[in-house]
């Protein structure tokens, strides 16, 4: 939706214009405070698809690809779901791609060390992160680990009242003289990431038993994670444990107009194409909706679970031969239309000048659409049809769902990749378009109460077609 001042001019629409009335604001807030939640208890892909996959079941999806609607995960890490429509796969179905997986902290595979009266978890970052941001706050323990017996142990501590919680110890300014006068790349090093974890020995009749004389804090830390779990230190050598900021997301701001948390950088979208998916109409003649949801977008999108695998294409394969067994699979990819639902950066009110105004998102004007990503000289890089563009503008103006467009900072300063290139390379028409953020890929990341509402609409919208 756009205000235009005469015939000729544009400027995009406050997303809160839409939200004038109690009762809109109302519906508002609570899409918000459900948002909240999933925020708050999905912090790791694998949690992530947990969600989704008892969301969708309570939905009536199934993994029998002979019914109309159908889920399938691969790992417990990615997830695809999809509607059947009434028009025929012919013309391809509309497909909402986002990703699970956030920048964070993963145990390195033998973690555990006891040094300077400390017990410490080493880790090695995931993702873009500052590393800096990661320091003197507390942080949970999300995880699986994974047993020799084919048995896996889930845990998490440090999100309920009364657990404990971890944190990386940050250099006091007294003793940082040195450290304060490098940049910043220099002055926090990756390998000194490690998380407390303990400082205290066992009980005297405790450590009588155990014989790791020389390590009695750490045996004391393997000792109450063998009580509490069940797990032995070589059991972490298969694990997958992620420290991660401890605490549910929040409303920020006197007026509630923000929610503040981590991982939004892409569960925002997540959740958005998910309400999206399980809320939208059967239009007559509509396209089959569906949704991709992956991992290791935050790395490359590499291995079995990102979006350079085969399981997108495995799944439209086995969804062609049970509804449409006529139709080559190749015609159903290249006449599908998508959207990389990935989030963008927001104009910074305090580092305005890493951005390019007029070509900036903004908090609170709704979903963005960005024709390219990549960096630069747009290296890296999708760049959706001009025709499929204005298709979408069309859609959304009709319906008066707010949108904005935008590139990711100025030329020459940065930029950044999405999913898109991985869908554009089957041929479907694709662009990028996803609420602003504030604080990307920090720990407490920001996005508009408003924002979330009309993602979710603008989304369902495209599904509906």
């Amino acid at each position: 939706m756009s205000t235009k001042k005469s015939p000729l001019t544009y400027e995009p629409v406050s997303a809160w214009e839409g939200c004038s009335t109690t009762t809109r604001r109302r519906q508002v807030n609570a899409l918000a405070q459900r948002y909240i939640d999933f925020l708050s208890s999905c912090k790791t892909e694998r949690e992530t698809i947990a969600y989704v996959q008892k969301r969708l079941a309570e939905a009536g999806f199934s993994e029998d690809f002979r019914k109309a609607s159908v889920m399938r995960s691969l790992h417990g890490k990615c997830l695809f779901a999809v509607r059947k429509g009434r028009s025929t796969l012919a013309s391809g179905v509309r497909l909402i791609a986002a990703h699970a997986d956030s920048p964070r902290l993963d145990f390195k595979q033998r973690p555990i060390i006891e040094q300077s009266e400390v017990v410490q978890g080493k880790t090695h970052y995931y993702g873009g992160i500052r590393k800096y941001q990661w320091l003197a706050r507390p942080l949970a323990l999300h995880g699986v680990v994974a047993l020799e017996n084919g048995k896996s142990v889930s845990l998490v501590i440090g999100e309920k009242p009364g657990d404990p919680v971890f944190t990386i110890a940050d250099l006091l300014p007294h003793l940082a003289q040195k450290q304060s006068a490098q940049k910043v790349s220099e002055a926090f090093e990756g390998e000194k990431l490690n998380v407390v974890i303990g400082h205290s020995p066992a009980l005297a009749s405790a450590s009588k038993k155990d014989p790791d004389a020389k390590s009695p804090l750490k045996a004391h830390v393997l000792q109450l994670l063998n009580e509490q779990y069940g797990i032995r230190e070589e059991d972490l050598v298969s694990a997958e444990i992620q420290a991660v900021p401890a605490g549910p997301a929040r409303f920020v701001g006197l007026d509630k107009g923000l929610i503040g948390g981590y991982g939004q950088d892409d569960r925002i979208c997540v959740f958005a194409a998910l309400e999206a998916l399980t809320s939208a109409r059967a239009v007559a003649n509509g396209q089959s909706m569906a949704v991709i949801f992956w991992d290791k977008e935050e790395i490359g999108s590499d291995g079995a679970t990102g979006a350079s695998s085969r399981f997108l294409q495995y799944c439209m394969e086995d969804m062609t031969r049970a509804w449409a067994p006529a139709i080559p699979v190749s015609q159903v990819f290249m006449r599908t239309k998508a959207l990389s639902a990935d989030v963008t950066a927001a104009l910074d009110p305090d580092f305005p000048e890493v951005h390019e105004k007029q070509n900036a998102a903004r908090l609170g004007f709704g979903p963005c659409f960005a024709k390219f990503g990549g960096s630069r000289g747009k290296y890296g890089s999708s760049e959706a049809e001009a025709e499929f563009f204005a298709e979408l503008r069309g859609l959304l103006n009709k319906k008066n769902i707010p949108w904005q467009v935008a590139e990711l900072g100025k030329v020459d300063v940065g930029g950044g990749g999405t999913v898109a290139l991985f869908l554009a390379a089957y041929g479907m028409d694709v662009i990028d378009c996803g609420p602003a953020l504030l604080s990307m890929h920090s720990p407490f990341e920001l996005s508009s109460v408003a924002d979330v509402s009309a993602t979710v609409d603008a989304y369902r919208a495209f599904l509906e077609g």
